[in-house]
Order: C-alpha cells, then structure tokens, then sequence
C-alpha cells in the first residue's frame, strides 16, 4: 500500500493541486485517491464560482484541421504567465481535440462537455478559466483549408479556397493574421457598413474648409474616395498581398485560378475589457 506521501505525490501529478490541498483531501476522503480527486474537482468548481466576477481576458487561440473538417478556438484566462504554461497549453489542445471530434452547436454545448475539463484545471491553475469561442467549418473535397498560429497562440486563423492548393491557402492564412481583413470582397461589406461611412465622411468634409467651396458634385467624389480608401483597408481583396506587396491579394487570386470561400481570425482577448486594478482602492477597501 503506498505511503500517504507517494499518495500525496501521485495526486498531485494527477490534478496539479498543492500540497497541503492534496493532503487535506486524503485525509477527508481516507486517503482514497479517486475520491480524493473529486473531491479536488469539487473544491475547484467552488473556486471557479468566487472568480466568476474576474476578467479572463488572456488565454490562446488554436487552430487545426483534419480531412474536410476545422476547428478554430480561443480560451481565456486571467494571466499571460498562466497562458504561456505548458498546463494550460495542454488544456487548450484537450479541449480543441474535444470540440472537433464532438461537434458542439453552440459554446453551452461546449462547456457541457467540458465541465469535468475545465473543474480540473481550475484546481491545478487557480484562474478563472473560459470558453469564450469557436467555430468548426466543413469543407468540400475539391476545396483546401488554411491554417496559421502566430505569435504562440496570440492569434489564430482558418481559410477556406476553392481550389486544392496547400501553399496558397497557407500563405492567405498568414496574410489574414498579419492584415485583419472583415470582408473578402467589396461586395461583401453590408450596405449599413457603408452608409455609415459615408456618414461619416459627409460629417468630416463639413468642417473642411477646403471643400466649402467646391461643387456638389466634386464633394460626393471625394466623399466616394475617401469611403473606399477607409473600406479597403478591411477588404481582403483590397490589400496588397503579405509576400508580393506588389500585388492586390485579389490579383494573386486571379493568377491562381482560386477564391476565398470563408476565412476566420481569432484575436485573444479583443472585445474584452481587460481590468486594471487599483491597489491602494482595493488595500483601503479591506480595511474599512
């Protein structure tokens, strides 16, 4: 029978839970190590519960394809130095192995699956941990995935083309991480997206002394200009190719016989308001 120490030991490699917490749960639990365990995990969901009003604002984005299907998936959490871990490297590839092989319709889905996941990490990690998104996307045979990691996780994207050309796809999927196109083409941008530019232009050009004395005519121009100039910077066809500056992305596409059916990029943490902390609010509110 295996002393309470190489008990302690093993669960410890098992949960990743600190000493005196795998001790106390042998020693509530009998020093059963299944139960024990458990009993780990419950102590972590309590955890999870009392972080609940953290900003998990870090994490990875993934990416990976297998045959005709693709996943792409950002997790957070609430430190850069928990996210550069090995742990919660090895957590985001769980949990990316899980979404593609059981294809979750929605994140509630997901985190369904993945309660037992996410209980365990919190207890070896101590962060409020989350799910924030994912897509999978199916492709047809004749039809080529893309896919790019940048900067370690920072960044992730997946591309779908129409044409069975791994180098190409590769090559647009590094363009869109580095670039941060919204549309394939102009005709993909809505038609609120540009009336609202050209809202805003009309607003601009009214304080441009510039223009005041310039036809109608000659100000819907410019106006038309500028809203075009600002659109093709979020266009993908629009902006010069990461590898050939020389080229539109859309020329390359023309020369390569393909076209863009669907992209995808994950940023981590954009859209979330990261919180700053107040030390000395926070020292003076504990000791009121």
């Amino acid at each position: 029978m295996a002393s309470l120490i190489e008990l302690i030991k093993m669960l410890r490699e098992r949960t990743g839970a600190g000493l005196n917490d795998c001790k106390k749960a042998l020693e509530t639990n009998g020093n059963d190590l299944d139960k024990a365990s458990d009993w780990l995990r419950e102590q972590g969901i309590a955890k999870s519960a009392k972080k609940a009003n953290r900003i998990a604002a870090e994490g990875l984005a993934n990416v990976v394809a297998n045959g005709n299907d693709a996943l792409i998936v950002e997790v957070n959490c609430e430190t850069d130095f928990v996210a550069k871990g090995d742990k919660f490297k090895k957590l985001v590839d769980d949990i990316t192995n899980t979404l593609i092989s059981k294809k979750p319709a929605n994140v509630d889905e997901a985190n369904k699956l993945l309660t037992a996941t996410f209980a365990d990490a919190t207890v070896a990690m101590g962060e409020k941990l989350s799910l924030r998104r994912f897509e999978n996307v199916n492709k047809n045979a004749n039809e080529t995935f893309g896919a790019y990691i940048h900067m370690g996780g920072k960044i992730a994207t997946l591309v779908v083309i129409n044409k069975d050309d791994k180098e190409l796809a590769e090559n647009l999927a590094m363009h869109i991480a580095a670039n941060n196109p919204t549309y394939i083409c102009p005709h993909c941008v809505p038609k609120e997206v540009i009336e609202s530019e050209k809202k805003i232009a009309l607003e601009a050009a009214k304080g441009d002394e510039k223009l005041m004395s310039k036809p109608q005519a000659i100000i819907d121009k410019i106006i038309e200009g500028k809203v075009h100039k600002t659109l093709s910077e979020v266009i993908l066809h629009e902006q010069a190719f990461l590898l050939d500056d020389s080229k539109k992305v859309e020329q390359v596409l023309k020369e390569k016989g393909a076209s863009v059916i669907k992209f995808i990029r994950y940023q981590v943490g954009e859209g979330i308001e990261k919180r700053v902390d107040d030390f000395a609010a926070e020292v003076m509110a504990q000791a009121k």
